[in-house]
Protein backbone atom coordinates (compact mmCIF):
# COMPACT_ATOMS: atom_id res chain seq x y z
CA UNK A 1 0.00 0.00 0.00
CA UNK A 2 1.46 3.55 -0.83
CA UNK A 3 2.22 5.90 1.94
CA UNK A 4 -0.18 8.25 1.43
CA UNK A 5 -3.07 5.75 1.50
CA UNK A 6 -2.57 5.16 5.02
CA UNK A 7 -5.42 5.89 7.58
CA UNK A 8 -3.82 8.05 10.01
CA UNK A 9 -4.55 8.33 13.77
CA UNK A 10 -3.56 10.70 15.55
CA UNK A 11 -3.42 10.72 20.31
CA UNK A 12 -4.31 14.25 21.37
CA UNK A 13 -4.21 14.93 25.29
CA UNK A 14 -5.71 18.20 24.88
CA UNK A 15 -7.41 20.64 22.14
CA UNK A 16 -5.00 22.35 20.35
CA UNK A 17 -6.66 24.33 17.03
CA UNK A 18 -3.34 25.37 15.31
CA UNK A 19 -2.35 21.00 15.95
CA UNK A 20 -5.90 20.27 14.45
CA UNK A 21 -6.03 22.37 11.61
CA UNK A 22 -2.64 21.27 10.28
CA UNK A 23 -3.98 17.72 9.77
CA UNK A 24 -4.51 15.98 6.71
CA UNK A 25 -8.39 15.74 5.89
CA UNK A 26 -9.62 12.31 7.01
CA UNK A 27 -7.53 11.68 10.11
CA UNK A 28 -8.70 10.20 12.84
CA UNK A 29 -8.51 12.38 15.90
CA UNK A 30 -8.35 10.17 19.12
CA UNK A 31 -8.88 11.89 22.63
CA UNK A 32 -7.96 10.27 25.21
CA UNK A 33 -7.98 11.86 28.41
CA UNK A 34 -6.86 9.88 31.65
CA UNK A 35 -5.71 12.50 34.13
CA UNK A 36 -9.57 13.54 34.44
CA UNK A 37 -12.88 13.04 33.82
CA UNK A 38 -14.07 13.90 30.61
CA UNK A 39 -16.17 16.79 30.32
CA UNK A 40 -19.05 16.42 27.98
CA UNK A 41 -19.00 20.43 26.90
CA UNK A 42 -15.50 19.42 25.47
CA UNK A 43 -15.95 16.61 23.83
CA UNK A 44 -18.93 17.83 22.02
CA UNK A 45 -16.91 21.19 21.36
CA UNK A 46 -14.24 18.74 19.40
CA UNK A 47 -16.46 16.88 17.75
CA UNK A 48 -18.02 19.78 16.28
CA UNK A 49 -14.80 21.39 15.24
CA UNK A 50 -13.33 18.13 13.69
CA UNK A 51 -16.51 17.85 11.62
CA UNK A 52 -15.90 20.90 10.29
CA UNK A 53 -12.28 20.29 9.48
CA UNK A 54 -13.71 16.92 7.81
CA UNK A 55 -12.01 14.79 10.45
CA UNK A 56 -12.94 11.67 12.24
CA UNK A 57 -13.56 12.14 15.70
CA UNK A 58 -13.18 9.03 18.74
CA UNK A 59 -12.74 9.06 22.04
CA UNK A 60 -10.56 6.46 24.44
CA UNK A 61 -11.64 4.57 27.24
CA UNK A 62 -15.31 5.28 27.27
CA UNK A 63 -17.25 3.43 24.60
CA UNK A 64 -20.79 4.36 26.25
CA UNK A 65 -19.91 7.86 26.12
CA UNK A 66 -18.67 8.07 23.04
CA UNK A 67 -22.27 6.31 21.87
CA UNK A 68 -24.09 8.48 23.86
CA UNK A 69 -22.49 11.83 22.01
CA UNK A 70 -22.50 10.30 18.77
CA UNK A 71 -19.26 9.80 18.12
CA UNK A 72 -17.53 8.30 15.07
CA UNK A 73 -15.83 5.15 17.61
CA UNK A 74 -14.26 4.67 20.59
CA UNK A 75 -10.49 3.61 21.58
CA UNK A 76 -9.69 0.39 24.03
CA UNK A 77 -6.45 0.53 25.23
CA UNK A 78 -4.69 -2.04 25.84
CA UNK A 79 -4.82 -2.26 29.33
CA UNK A 80 -8.96 -1.99 29.04
CA UNK A 81 -9.65 -5.81 28.85
CA UNK A 82 -13.88 -4.60 29.61
CA UNK A 83 -16.53 -6.59 27.70
CA UNK A 84 -19.83 -4.21 29.14
CA UNK A 85 -19.70 -2.20 25.60
CA UNK A 86 -20.59 -5.63 23.49
CA UNK A 87 -24.42 -5.33 24.75
CA UNK A 88 -24.65 -1.42 23.58
CA UNK A 89 -26.06 -0.53 20.17
CA UNK A 90 -24.03 1.00 17.64
CA UNK A 91 -24.62 2.93 14.54
CA UNK A 92 -23.69 1.70 11.52
CA UNK A 93 -20.25 3.47 10.84
CA UNK A 94 -19.04 3.40 14.64
CA UNK A 95 -15.71 2.28 14.67
CA UNK A 96 -14.59 0.51 17.90
CA UNK A 97 -10.50 0.62 17.96
CA UNK A 98 -8.11 -1.59 20.68
CA UNK A 99 -4.65 -1.90 21.01
CA UNK A 100 -2.27 -4.63 21.69
CA UNK A 101 1.04 -5.39 22.48
CA UNK A 102 1.60 -8.89 22.07
CA UNK A 103 -0.69 -12.52 20.69
CA UNK A 104 -2.47 -12.17 24.52
CA UNK A 105 -4.00 -8.69 24.06
CA UNK A 106 -4.84 -9.39 20.15
CA UNK A 107 -7.06 -12.02 21.39
CA UNK A 108 -8.94 -9.97 24.15
CA UNK A 109 -9.74 -7.19 21.65
CA UNK A 110 -10.51 -9.94 19.01
CA UNK A 111 -12.83 -10.84 21.95
CA UNK A 112 -13.85 -7.50 22.36
CA UNK A 113 -15.01 -7.25 18.69
CA UNK A 114 -12.95 -4.28 18.04
CA UNK A 115 -12.96 -3.27 14.21
CA UNK A 116 -9.04 -2.31 14.08
CA UNK A 117 -6.23 -3.27 16.34
CA UNK A 118 -3.23 -1.15 16.73
CA UNK A 119 -0.09 -2.82 17.37
CA UNK A 120 2.39 -1.18 19.15
CA UNK A 121 5.28 -0.44 19.61
CA UNK A 122 6.55 -0.64 16.03
CA UNK A 123 9.55 1.42 16.18
CA UNK A 124 11.18 2.34 20.19
CA UNK A 125 9.53 5.05 21.83
CA UNK A 126 10.70 7.34 25.04
CA UNK A 127 8.09 4.12 26.73
CA UNK A 128 9.30 1.52 25.09
CA UNK A 129 12.63 1.05 24.80
CA UNK A 130 12.26 -2.04 22.10
CA UNK A 131 10.02 -1.75 19.47
CA UNK A 132 8.26 -4.91 17.96
CA UNK A 133 10.40 -3.95 14.90
CA UNK A 134 8.97 -4.86 11.11
CA UNK A 135 9.55 -8.82 11.04
CA UNK A 136 7.47 -9.00 14.90
CA UNK A 137 4.80 -6.74 13.65
CA UNK A 138 4.78 -8.69 10.58
CA UNK A 139 4.34 -11.43 11.83
CA UNK A 140 1.91 -10.72 14.89
CA UNK A 141 -0.13 -8.91 12.23
CA UNK A 142 -0.59 -11.94 10.15
CA UNK A 143 -2.26 -13.82 13.29
CA UNK A 144 -5.43 -11.55 12.97
CA UNK A 145 -7.75 -10.84 10.32
CA UNK A 146 -8.90 -7.99 11.70
CA UNK A 147 -7.43 -4.76 10.41
CA UNK A 148 -3.83 -3.91 11.91
CA UNK A 149 -2.29 -0.30 12.25
CA UNK A 150 1.22 0.54 13.63
CA UNK A 151 1.52 2.73 17.06
CA UNK A 152 4.47 3.87 18.11
CA UNK A 153 7.94 5.44 17.26
CA UNK A 154 6.87 6.62 13.78
CA UNK A 155 8.56 9.94 12.33
CA UNK A 156 9.52 11.45 8.98
CA UNK A 157 12.82 9.08 9.10
CA UNK A 158 11.10 5.67 9.56
CA UNK A 159 7.94 6.73 7.85
CA UNK A 160 8.60 4.70 4.48
CA UNK A 161 9.54 1.78 6.13
CA UNK A 162 5.79 1.33 6.56
CA UNK A 163 5.75 0.33 3.09
CA UNK A 164 6.97 -3.36 4.03
CA UNK A 165 4.55 -3.60 6.89
CA UNK A 166 1.58 -5.34 6.99
CA UNK A 167 -0.59 -2.15 7.96
CA UNK A 168 -3.33 -0.67 7.53
CA UNK A 169 -2.46 2.73 8.94
CA UNK A 170 -0.33 4.47 11.08
CA UNK A 171 -1.05 5.97 14.43
CA UNK A 172 0.87 8.26 16.74
CA UNK A 173 1.06 11.87 18.86
CA UNK A 174 5.12 13.21 17.68
CA UNK A 175 4.69 12.62 13.91
CA UNK A 176 1.20 14.81 13.83
CA UNK A 177 2.61 17.28 15.85
CA UNK A 178 5.51 17.39 13.52
CA UNK A 179 2.63 19.67 11.68
CA UNK A 180 3.26 22.01 13.92
CA UNK A 181 6.87 22.27 12.52
CA UNK A 182 6.56 21.81 9.04
CA UNK A 183 8.99 18.80 9.68
CA UNK A 184 6.32 16.15 8.02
Amino acid sequence: MHNNFFKKYYFIDKFEKSNIDKQETKTTIIYRNYKKNYEISEIIFIKKYCKKKNLKFIISNNVKLAVNLNLDGAYLPSFNKNFDHLSYHFKKDFCLIGSAHNLQEIRIKEKQKVDIIFLSPLFKTKQYKDGLGIIKFNNLSKLTKKKVVALGGIRKKNKNLLKITNTYGFSGISYFQSYLKNDK
